[in-house]
């Protein structure tokens, strides 16, 4: 059970895995990224970009231009997850079907 709970904390809540798809899929900037996931306040984002950081799911990287740029960019350990969010993927295109009985 220990390996499901430690897997489950880093990557729970209802934006975790929606931030880190978005950022495989291009999204590097901050607004991108907000603008990419419906729903999502700047203050939650910024909370939950901090929060993949620490767990090395993400990396943040400042560029030192005028005005400086900040990229975010998924690290090879976040992409170790790609098979289970693929999953997550098909069961919710099914549950989905389930549910609406198509």
């Amino acid at each position: 059970m220990l390996p499901i709970r430690d897997a489950l904390d880093v990557i729970s809540g209802k934006w975790k895995v929606l931030i880190l798809t978005s950022i495989m899929h291009g999204n590097r900037r901050f607004t991108e990224i907000q603008t990419s996931i419906p729903k999502i306040n700047p203050k939650v984002l910024s909370k939950e970009l901090k929060d993949m950081e620490e767990h090395q799911l993400i990396k943040r990287i400042v560029h030192d231009d005028h005005p400086v740029l900040i990229e975010y960019i998924a690290t090879d350990y976040s992409r170790s997850l790609k098979k289970v969010m693929m999953e997550l993927h098909s069961w919710g295109v099914n549950h989905r079907k389930q549910l609406l009985g198509k």
